[in-house]
Parts: C-alpha cells; structure tokens; sequence
C-alpha cells in the first residue's frame, strides 16, 4: 500500500472574462473515478485542499446531461457522500511535506485554475515532489496546479517536459467557451511545457518519467490506472 496526497480545488467560481462570476469547484467524475480506483488498489488517499477547506464539487457535473443519465449520476453522488468525512478533513496544502506521499493525484474542475495555478503552497509541494522523482499525475484542468510550481529564478520546474491537458479546442466547444478568462493549454505552452494532445473528448495519457497526465474527464480512469502500475 502507498500513501497517496489528492490535491484538490477549494474554489466554488471562476472570474470570466466578463467579470461574471462562473459556478465550478472539482468535477466529480474526475475525484470519484480517481479516488475509487485507487483505494480499490489498497492504497491510502488523503485529500488536501488550499487552507483545509472543504472541496466544493462542480453541481454540473453531477447534472445527467453530464455524467451520462441518472444511473450514472446517482452513483457519482452515493460515493461523494460516500468519502464526505474524507473531504471535510481536508489538510491544508500549506502543511503537506511531499517526501510522505508516493504520488500526488491532481484531478481538475474548472476551481484549479482559480486558485491552485496561483497557490505558492501547492507550487512548493510540486517541486519538491518532482525534484523527488515522485509520481505527479494531474488530468483535465487540474495541470493548472503546475503553473504554480516555479523555481526561485521564476522559471517553471516543469519546463520542457510532456504532458496532455483539457485542449483550448475542448474549452471552446464544450467548457466555458470564449467567455473563458484564460486557457491552460496556451498557459502551459508559454511557461515551456509540452502539449501532447489527442482528439477532442478522447481517452488520452501522457507518461513523461515520473509525470503522468491525462487529458480530459474520459481519461480520468486510465491516469488512475498508469499510477497504480506506476506504484506496483
């Protein structure tokens, strides 16, 4: 069994480019499939979110029309309430020593990219994670987390290495759309990382060494299942 840290978004709404404010928090398929899939594997999850807070979960993803139909929604909501204590337990980021954990899961959500692509505490965590050779695996939005992660020349510590994220192309035609204030993908590129991506909607991994990476909701249980042969 492994020690696993979940990092999660602690936001509830996104700034548009508006400056309206844009409901979101984690996507539950995201968290839920993650989650499962890597408990089912005997290992132990433990959930951090910026300040300890409770992590919100995007109600649209919960929506039928999202997830699939009714049977699907409902049981994505059973194991919310399923893992409720886990996620008000949440420990802050800021008290997270990454040398105990054998990966860092990072799922996504429209919530990272208001706050842990800015968070200094998640960036710390980041870093010493990867200088660590430690399994990191962000999917969909939650690459958005790497933005933070900057070395102290300012220089990101993920620079030049491979990775897949939620595409522009897929925030234009099925996310936030052109309301969106800015765009992982294009962020991502400007700090040197490498986009690896695939056809919209598709089933999606990017192993870089220790960097594994999954491109949108679909492939929320293949990232979980290249960390567990990862662990193995």
């Amino acid at each position: 069994m492994s020690s696993i840290l979940m990092i999660v978004t602690g936001a509830n709404s996104l700034t548009m480019k508006d400056g309206t404010q844009y409901p979101t928090g984690f996507w539950a398929e995201e968290l839920v499939t993650a989650h499962r899939d890597l408990v089912a594997a005997g290992h132990e999850v433990t959930i951090a979110t910026p300040g300890g807070v409770t992590p919100p979960v995007d109600a649209g993803s919960l929506d039928p029309a999202q997830t699939g139909g009714e049977a699907q929604a409902a049981e994505l909501s059973a194991y919310l309430d399923a893992i409720a204590a886990d996620l008000a337990a949440a420990i802050p980021v800021a008290d997270v020593d990454a040398s105990d954990y054998a990966a860092i899961v990072l799922p996504g959500g429209h919530g990272p990219m208001t706050d842990l692509a800015f968070d200094a505490n998640v960036g710390r965590v980041l870093v010493a994670a990867n200088d660590a050779g430690t399994i990191i695996a962000p999917f969909c939005h939650g690459p958005a987390a790497l933005l933070s992660a900057k070395r102290a020349d300012g220089s990101n510590a993920f620079a030049g290495r491979r990775l897949t994220v939620f595409t522009d192309e897929e925030e234009r035609t099925g996310g936030t759309g052109e309301n969106t204030p800015w765009w992982v993908e294009s962020a991502l590129r400007d700090a040197g990382l490498v986009i690896d991506s695939a056809a919209p909607w598709s089933d999606h991994v990017v192993v870089d060494g220790n960097l594994v990476s999954g491109q949108n909701p679909q492939s929320s249980a293949s990232v979980a299942q290249q960390v567990i042969e990862a662990l193995a």
